[in-house]
């Protein structure tokens, strides 16, 4: 069955509720996008009505009382907050993709913190912190950047290397262990210090942990075999993690075509005053190659998470396809941030404005494409594998 929706408006036959319910607040969030950026987080009425609706539990197991949702499904309802509001779709991405890590702890555990249906899990999974073994776990200190929408989680996730007597414990030569750290909100600090361009509400500011002792049970390792046998989490976990970069980023281009197409549709061009901006033959081209370009990379992502989605089923998902997966994501948004800068140039003075969404979506896309997952470096370990040479990076 396909979980899709595009703007031929065909929908699927039968819609996940959870995408119902993104269809129904996205409205809500756009109305709001001022008011977010300007207090450079979300609202707690919007945070309390999303996770109500269960938007921070799309990828938890149904075990666990979540919804176990297809990639695809989750791509949908990514792409369609995004396309309301970036920042809103930035923190649904992050509070819902970070809880499919329940997957990979011990059951009691993810039990202790996903049994309540109003869990917020965030922070950074990045090893920027250090995690002394010490008896019975560990002994975690760090400061990670880019802790979206920390304020209104009730547990923090963070990255770090393991280290024994100070010194880094290794897996192999060179290679220090890291793991995944389950904090409880109040145990970190979080630091005010996003005064970003753009994504202004996603509130992604430093967290820092100071020898917080951290049981061995709440940790755990995305590179080891999940708990949970199901075909959604065989699907690799950098990829699983990965699907909201391109909604984010292919949702704010999709807003960006429509807020060009509204502007040119009723500013008229001067010096007389009589002709429509969307008359001019610049602007018809701006927006047939851009509705063209986001299609084209809409489609790229959507094959090939199926395809990777299809071989997690057997349990046979080769490297070049996780490549292949990782690219789309990459070009999805490189695709997104160049058809946004087409629209806005399209629009001339009128989107210079704060308060013109243009603008938003300028300044959102340009700081989502400096996120590591899906930056231009990327392409590096993927070239290597479409050329069957080593990666120099192999985590893909």
């Amino acid at each position: 069955m396909s979980f899709l929706h595009d703007d031929s408006g065909l929908d699927s036959p039968r819609v996940h509720p959870v995408l119902a319910a993104a269809r129904r607040i996205a409205p809500k969030a756009a109305a709001l996008s001022a008011e977010i950026e300007a207090a450079r987080r979300l609202p707690r009425a919007l945070v309390r009505e999303l996770a109500e609706a269960g938007l921070f539990r799309m990828v938890v197991p149904e075990a666990l009382g979540g919804f176990e949702m297809h990639p695809l499904a989750v791509y949908e309802v990514l792409e369609t907050l995004s396309r309301a509001d970036g920042s809103t779709g930035w923190c649904v991405a992050i509070g819902g993709l970070t809880a499919m890590t329940s997957a990979w702890m011990l059951e009691e555990t993810a039990r202790e913190i996903f049994g309540n249906p109003m869990t917020i899990v965030g922070g950074v999974a990045a090893p920027a912190g250090q995690a002394e073994v010490v008896q019975g776990g560990y002994e975690l200190t760090g400061r990670w950047s880019w802790a979206s929408g920390g304020e209104h989680c009730n547990w923090l996730l963070a990255g770090a290397v393991v280290t024994e007597n100070g010194e880094p414990r290794l897996v192999r030569e060179g290679v220090p262990e890291t793991r995944i750290f389950v904090v409880p909100r109040e145990e970190a600090v979080l630091h005010d210090t996003w005064h970003a361009v753009g994504l202004c509400g996603t509130g992604s500011g430093d967290m820092e942990i100071t020898r917080v002792r951290v049981p061995a049970a709440r940790t755990l390792s995305l590179t080891a075999r999940p708990r949970v046998e199901s075909t959604l989490y065989a699907f690799p976990a950098l990829g699983l993690l990965g699907v909201g970069l391109p909604a984010i980023g292919l949702g704010i281009a999709r807003r960006a075509i429509d807020e060009l197409t509204a502007l040119a549709l009723t500013k008229k061009l001067m010096p007389t005053g009589q002709r429509l901006l969307a008359t001019r033959s610049s602007v018809q081209e701006a927006v047939a190659e851009s509705e063209a370009a986001l299609r084209s990379a809409r489609a790229f992502v959507l094959e090939a998470v199926q395809a990777v989605y299809e071989a997690a089923e057997r349990r046979d998902v080769s490297l070049r396809q996780r490549a292949e997966l990782r690219l789309s994501y990459t070009h999805g948004m490189q695709t997104a941030a160049r058809v946004v800068d087409r629209m806005y140039e399209a629009a001339g003075g009128a989107a210079v404005f704060s308060a013109h969404p243009l603008q938003r979506c300028l300044r959102d896309i340009h700081v989502a494409t400096q996120h590591a997952m899906a930056a231009r470096p990327t392409l590096e370990p993927i070239g290597a594998v479409l050329l069957g040479v080593e990666p120099q990076t192999p985590a893909l």
